[in-house]
Order: C-alpha cells, then structure tokens, then sequence
C-alpha cells in the first residue's frame, strides 16, 4: 500500500521545466510570452506549473480556474479568481492604483466588490479587457509575474476572448509570463478551444507545449517515493501497463495496492467521456471493451454483425469525443483504463457471452489479426469466457505461434496459462500431444530466453521433481542442463552439479546432440584457473561430436568456447579466427543463441585486452541482432554491460549513461542490471556525485550478496566500495575493505579483474600497500590493458618523485585511450617532477591532465589539479576558453551541439551519433536551456560567439 497519496518527488518533465523556463526568460529581457500547456487529464499539469513556480525565485504567481458549469463555463472566471487574490492582497486601493485611468468600475463585472459595472456593449467589454491588461502590467513593472489559467478547454466565450486579448496584445517591456493549460482528451472535433489554441500558436511569442505520459523509468521513480521503497518490476509491469505513464493513474492505482478493482474517483473520471455519448454509442463501446485496447473494425463487424455503414455512424461519436482514436485499419481505447472501467462494468453473463461472440469469430476467421495476435487473442477470449478446454487448446497453439515471432513473454504467459488450466481439462495431455513435464520443459526453456531466470529455475525443478530419473534419463539430462544454464547465468549454486549430473545421464558413444550440448555447456563453466584444462577438453569433445552429428548451433558455441579459452589476453588476436568461424557457422544455421554467445565472449575479450574500440562495435552489433530475435531484455541487456564498459573505458559517459538507461528499461534480470548499475556508479563518482555513487553501489551490492562469487562481479564490487570509501574519506573503513579483499579473495586467478582491486588498495599506503605488493608479486599481467594497471601499481609502490614510472603509466593508459586514467596518471607523474624540482615538465602534465580530465568531466579530479597547482604555485596555461563544463553542457550534449552548429538535423544527428531521433531532441531541449537560447538558430550562434568550435558558423 502507498505510503503517499501523491509522490512527493517531481519526477522528469526536465524538458518542459526548460521550456517554461526559457520562456520566463523572455519575459524577463522584453520579449511578449505566453506557453500553452496541454495534456490528458491526469498527466500533471497543474503539477509541472507548481514545481515550475517554486523554482523562479522572486515572481509572483496569479492563479484562475476555469469551471465546468453545465454546458458552458463561468463567465471570466479565472481572471475573477485572479483579480480576487490582487484585491485580497494589496486592497482595493491598490488595486485601484494599478489600473489605468484609476477607475475600477470595468473592473465590477469580474467583482462586485468595485461596485456597478459602468456601461454596456462593445464597448463596455473592450475598457474591460484593456483594465485587466493594464492591471497585469502595471503589477508585473513591480515584480514578475507568473498568471496561470487553468483548465481552459472549460472556458467560457467570455473567457476565451479575454485570454486571446491578454495573449495578443501584452507589453513586451514587463516580465509578464501568461501559462495556459487545457485537457486535450477533452477536445473534440467541434470543442470551441482548438480554433483558439491554433489562432495563438501561430503568434511569434506563443509556445505550444504537449505534456506527454510518463516512460516506465519514470514511473518506478514516481512508485518508489510514493512506496518509500521501490517495487517489483511484476508490481510495476502491472501499475506502468494499466496507467499507461500517466501520474494520476500511478498514484491512484498504487493507492489500493495494485489491486484490480479501479478506485471509485478515478473510474468516474474514466467514464464521463463516455457518458456523454448516444446510447446506442456507449453499448458499442461496452461491446469494444470486451475485444481489447485495440479491435479491428472487421473483427467489430463479425462480433456485432452490423454492417458497415451502421457500425461506422455508431464508432463516430465515440472518435470525436476521444473515447477511441482511430489507430490503422481499426481503433483504440484512448486509455488502457478506459476500457478497463467499461469491461469491469459488463454483468458476468454478458461478460462470457460477449468473450464467447468474439472467439467464435476468430475461430472462424484468425487471419483477422495478424499473427501471432490472432491466437493470442482467442485463447484470451476462451479463457475470458471460462471454457476451460478450449482456453488450454488455444494457448497451447498461442505459444506456439509467439515462438515463431520471438514474443517470448507472450510465450511464456501462454504456456503459465496451459499449466494453471492443465488440472481443469482431464484429456489435457491428448488435446495439445504434450504431457505436463514437456509444457514445464517448454515453459522453462521459454523462460529462460524471456529473461525470467528465476521462473526458469522454479519451472525446471518441479518437472524434475515429476520426472522418474531411471525410466527417462535423456529428458532428465535435458532439463538438468536447462536448470544448470539457468542458475549459472544467475550465479546460484548448484550450476555444476547439474551439468555433471547430466554427463552422467548420456554417455559420449554413441555421440548425439544432446552430449554435445552438455560437453559445450560445461565448458563454459568450467573458469576458474584448476578447471580451465576441462574447460578445453569440454570444448574440443563439444565441438567433434556436434561436427559429427551436424549439431552446427553447439559446434559454433563450441568453437566460442574454444577462442576464449586458447588465447588469453594477450593473444585475442590468435582467437580472432576462431571466433570467426563461429560467427560464420551462426549466421548461415539462423543460430540466434550461438550467434549472441559469440558476440557477448568476443565483445569481452575484445575489452579485456584493451581493444575498447572493437569491443564497441561488437557489442553494438550484437544488441542490434538481440533487438532482431526478440532477445533484447536477456542477451541484449548483456550485452549493453559490455557495450558500457568499452565506452566507460573511452571516456564516452554520457553515451554509456544511455545504453544503461536504455537497457534499464527493459527490466533486465536483476544480475544484469546489477553490473550496469555498477558503472552507473563509477561515472558517479569521478564525476563528483558521491551520494548517487553510494546510493548505485548499494542497490548492485544488494543483489550481489544473494549469487554465489564470480569474479567479474565481486572483484569490481570490492574495487568500488574501496573506493567509495576512500572519497568519503573514511580511510580507516577502506584500508579494512581492501585487506578483506586482499586476504580472502583468490586474485591471482583472475588478474583482469584483480589488478583494479591492488591498485585501490595501494593508495591507501601503509599495512594494505604491504599486503597489496605480495599480492603483486605473484600477480601475472595478460595482454597491453593489464600491464597498464601493473604499471599504475608499480608507480603507486615505488618512490614518490619517480616520474619514469608514473610517465610509463600514463603512456600506456593514453595508448588505450582512456582519458580519466590517463589524466590520473599525469596528475601522479606532475606530483613526482615537482617532487624532483622539474617544475616545468609538471606543468607540462598537468595541462594534459586538465585537458583530459575536462573532456569527461571529471570534477573531483580538476579540483585536486587546482589546489596542487595553486599549492604548487604551477601556470599550467592560459584560462580555459568557456567549453563544456563552464557552459554546463555534457561531453554529449557538446557533440550535439557541434552536429547541431553545422546545420544538421535531428535525424542526421542521430545517424552521425548513433543514437535515436527522440534522443537527439532532449539532447537539443537540455541544449537550448542551459545556454538560456530559444531556438536552435540561437544556440548556434552562441557557439559561434563562444569559438566553441572551428567550424562552427
């Protein structure tokens, strides 16, 4: 249950906060300016002008409601609200003072209290509309000013006149702001607002602005503080599909706890559009309910057998008065939660009887909806209907035909469905040619592709627990090997035995399928430094039974294997080959899941040996197939891990930052998203944001305390919390971190991940120095990226004053390229030529340093090269030219910003930058605010001005 009614944390809306913004700001410097902000009901726009209000300092905020009085509005109700709050604060005096002339009588016919309205007519109305102008202005000349009219698609004639005069006609000599809001859901085709709202956008100082429903991102932040506690993605699965983003709909939703029944005030809310419509309308409508968000019209014709012309004039009232918009070649509920009210409100025999008429009609005719819709949707209706048999039948066929289009979470849904009903339907096993053990072998396989690792593992043990071991070891040896996949890729126990269990099960001669794929399986496993040599062998048997049985998927995951486990680190080239071969072999046998396995174990031993670049394209690459095979919440959020990595290596953050992000909002399984929270953090915290930095280590470390070790997860993990530790200054904690992990974790078998690890350690000097060097002495560095660490460590254990060393580092790490490490180097290799009275080669350093430390922005980093320099009494160079940081733009906003002063477009942008469309426009909309510029002709000639870059014109 909600612990707020209301989230007390504003959550997004960044870029129409900068949008009011800019437009406060050409109100401040002698620009007329007004913002129409329109939005469903719901969406939060009382709630964007409140946020907005609170944060603009020393403008004051005049507030006018519109109201809803039977057919038409109250008469100029807002600006009598508005006049009401002037009059209760400066007195009629002086009010009276403000107005031109010093009359108030105009004034009577929004307040009484200025007496009898003089006059009549035309005229009358026209002194009116100039007293309130004036009033506005003159007040606004003290102090700015912020008027809202709220709810404007509930204006009176009267009204709309006044606010199209007030918009027209505003001074542009007084920082006067006007703000509108309207609920566009409640515009129809005739609604006498939309020829005023397309009268006012075509005026130079009106900004129209469309507030749009929240991303599911978005909504776990709003469910989070409303809960104290984030919920469960299946909490949040429920709450972000059935309120579709929209606040309103989140905060009632989670107000009963996510339960199915809607709350009274939010059901009326839902309704009354539809309770406008012709009788006749609103029955079509209860009939629509029962076929979904979204019905063909043919299928509308078959349930409701009117013809074509009559079910067209009974849908259109309905489009008009935005119950349904018109969506192809059939329609949609203008919200999920408009359907719901309306289906929840059908009697229970119409409820079965309408669910029957449209299974009926889908049996007779599937091609209706393109698949696999079509099967999904009738096996919704028999089971809607409560037809046991046939809703087993059908979702038994659905899960196939979702199978053969990837929809492996409709998939999944379809065969948890076949085993709820199996106990309902007697002949169950007859009826599909399936017994319950093969559903759960099929559920869980489908589980597993689907990302739900966790089902998998539940779904795999209870057919295991069924199935008689003795009479039927090959499907014993299968499911064990699914369970073994299943909890490796979640790091739980028992992953081993599974795999070895299933050897046992199915002898090497006669070779078969299935011994190849447990020999492939188990060789992946096999990586810690004793058990590498079975990992080889696994392999190579792997890869000559699947050539001998024509297995080519397991042979190509096989030769994967293989690449990884001959060539370490310092030989990825030697793999290359191998690792061809398998890609080959992938792709021509359509082997999705080989082809995934080759592009995660490249992609990472690409970045392991230093090869970042590479490791990028790979990973793109495979994020684009994993989006193709409808793999991209499992393999593809694997692989965003190893997309981020190369990148965070790169410097490239703020593309990083939005690969996670993208990759967060397909709710990836918790280990995934885990690790990429895990560079969320890292980015946190060289840039400066210590708190955000903890609060990402916390929740990764949260979910890492419930897997078994891996060293690609726990060493990184220690790394962090040394330190984090040590950037609180909480040295006393990080030394005992570091002698944790030094004392208890096995580094010398993974030197990749350890060699971070003893360089987080060594800094801290003393005791854990110590113990770190008898760590290194037995440490070997595979390949150029460790031996960068190596050499870090080195310089950190030797003299202070020994530039050769830090220089040394610093070499290798600019031959990464990888700019914070780097820079961290030199900024070491400045410390040790001071040191030794070479005080020009240490400026030389630390204007390199500066230079790359201000191209990721690392900010904690630029202030320890301040105060060095200043202690040091060091010029490292003229004043920075206003770049990035001081403009306040991000690594990636820059490059926009660049493509941007060069003329392109959006799109081309995002072709340029590999990023989407939509992605681009925030980018330009954060631009556009932080350099305080309306236009994108603005920003780049601020650029220009600026001589932000050469070709910027």
């Amino acid at each position: 249950m909600s612990i707020h009614t209301v989230s007390p944390r504003f959550v997004g809306r960044a870029t129409e906060l900068g949008a009011l913004g800019r437009a406060l700001a050409r109100a401040r410097t002698g620009s007329a300016s007004t913002v129409l902000v329109g939005g469903e009901a719901g969406v939060g726009k009382t709630r964007l002008i409140k946020e907005f209000a609170e944060r603009i300092g020393d403008v004051r905020e005049l507030v006018g409601h519109c109201l809803e009085l039977g057919t038409d509005g109250l008469p100029f109700a807002p600006f009598t609200a508005v006049l009401r709050r002037l009059v209760r604060d400066l007195g009629q005096d002086g009010v009276a003072a403000l107005v031109p002339g010093g009359s108030t009588r105009g004034l009577a016919r929004l307040l009484p209290d200025f007496g009898e309205p003089e006059g009549d007519g035309a005229e009358a109305r026209a002194r009116l509309f100039e007293q309130v102008l004036g009033l506005l202005e003159n007040f606004a000349e003290r102090q700015p000013v912020l008027m809202v009219i709220e709810d404007a698609h509930w204006a009176d004639r009267s009204t709309r006149d006044l606010l199209s005069f007030l918009v027209r006609y505003q001074r542009t000599d007084v920082p006067l702001l006007i703000v509108v809001t309207y609920r566009t859901d409640e515009l129809h085709r005739t609604h006498p607002l939309r020829p005023l709202l397309a009268e006012l956008g075509r005026v130079d100082w009106v900004t129209r602005l469309e507030l749009g429903r929240l991303t599911r991102r978005e909504v776990v932040a709003q469910a989070a503080s409303i809960l104290e506690h984030e919920p469960s993605p299946v909490i949040i699965d429920e709450i972000y599909a059935r309120s579709e983003g929209n606040p309103l709909f989140v905060e009632a939703l989670l107000s009963e706890g996510g339960g199915d029944e809607l709350p009274e005030s939010l059901r009326d809310l839902l309704l009354a559009s539809v309770e406008r419509l012709p009788e006749e309308t609103q029955d079509l409508m209860r009939v629509a309910s029962a076929g979904g968000q979204r019905i063909e019209h043919e299928l509308l014709l078959a349930v409701t057998g009117l013809d074509d012309g009559a079910l067209s004039r009974s849908l259109r009232p309905a489009v008009a008065g935005n119950v349904l918009v018109v969506d192809g070649e059939g329609y949609a509920f203008r919200h999920a939660l408009i359907r719901e009210a309306l289906h929840d409100d059908l009697l229970p025999g119409e409820h079965a009887r309408l669910h029957t008429r449209f299974a009926e009609a889908l049996e007779r005719d599937l091609a209706i909806l393109p698949a696999p819709r079509g099967a999904i949707e009738l096996a919704h209706h028999w089971h809607a209907a409560h037809d046991a048999t046939w809703a087993l039948v059908s979702a038994w066929r659905a899960a196939a035909a979702a199978g053969k289009s990837t929809a492996y979470d409709e998939q999944l849904r379809m065969l948890s469905r076949v085993l709820e009903l199996w106990g309902n339907v007697p002949d169950a096993a007859e009826r599909i040619e399936a017994d319950r053990i093969g559903v759960l072998h099929s559920a869980a396989a489908v589980a597993f592709n689907a990302g739900e690792f966790d089902r998998g593992i539940s779904l795999t043990s209870a057919a295991l627990e069924e199935i008689d071991r003795v009479a039927d070891p090959v499907r014993t040896a299968r499911l064990l090997r699914l369970r073994g996949l299943l909890r490796y890729d979640m790091s739980r126990k028992g992953h081993l035995e599974d795999l070895q269990e299933a050897a046992t099960l199915v002898p090497a001669d006669p070779p078969t399928n299935l011994r190849a794929q447990i020999a492939e399986t188990l060789a992946r496993m096999c990586n810690t430094r004793d058990r590498w040599p079975d990992k080889i062998r696994n392999a190579e048997e792997a890869v000559a039974i699947a050539r001998a049985v024509g297995d080519r998927a397991t042979e190509a995951n096989a030769l994967t294997t293989l690449a990884w486990g001959r060539f370490n680190f310092g030989d990825v080239e030697g793999g290359l080959p191998k690792f061809a071969e398998a890609r080959e072999i992938a792709v021509a046998d359509k082997a999705y899941g080989a082809l995934m396995r080759h592009a995660i174990s490249l992609s990472d031993a690409l970045e392991g040996a230093g090869w970042h670049e590479e490791a990028v394209k790979v990973a793109e690459r495979g994020i684009a197939d994993a989006e193709e095979y409808g793999l991209a919440r499992t393999s593809g959020t694997f692989l965003a891990i190893n997309l981020a990595e190369p990148l965070v290596s790169l410097g490239r953050w703020d593309e990083a930052l939005e690969v996670i992000e993208r990759a967060i909002d397909l709710a990836p399984p918790p280990l995934y998203r885990a690790s990429l929270e895990g560079f969320v953090g890292d980015i946190a915290l060289w840039r400066g944001d210590l708190e955000r930095a903890q609060a990402m280590y916390a929740a990764q470390n949260s979910v890492l305390k419930r897997t078994i070790y891996r060293d690609q997860h726990m060493l990184p993990s220690a790394a962090r919390e040394i330190e984090l530790l040590t950037a609180g200054e909480r040295l006393e904690e990080a030394a005992e971190a570091a002698l944790r992990a030094l004392r208890e974790q096995d580094l010398a078998a993974s030197p990749r991940y350890s060699w971070p690890v003893l360089v987080s350690s060594a800094l801290l000097g003393g005791q854990v120095l110590e113990e770190a060097r008898a760590q290194a002495r037995w440490m070997r560095a595979e390949g150029v990226l460790q031996e960068a660490e190596r050499l870090t460590f080195n310089a950190i254990a030797g003299p202070a004053d020994d530039l050769d060393a830090w220089d040394a580092a610093a070499q290798a790490w600019g031959g990464l390229r990888q700019p914070y490490r780097e820079a961290r180097a030199l900024v070491r290799a400045a410390r040790a030529a001071h040191a030794g009275g070479a005080r020009k080669e240490a400026a030389e350093r630390m204007a390199r340093a500066r230079e790359l430390a201000e191209q990721v922005g690392a900010r904690p980093l630029l202030e320890e090269l301040d105060s060095f320099a200043r202690r040091a009494r060091l010029a490292v160079g003229d004043e920075p030219e206003p770049q990035a940081p001081q403009l306040g733009l991000t690594a990636r906003e820059l490059e926009v910003l660049r493509h941007l002063t060069d003329g392109k477009s959006n799109r081309e942008i995002g072709g340029e930058l590999f990023i989407s469309v939509k992605t681009v426009s925030v980018h330009v909309s954060n631009i556009l605010a932080k350099l305080g510029v309306a236009s994108r002709g603005e920003a780049a000639a601020t650029a220009h001005r600026l001589g932000l870059f050469e070709s910027a014109g």
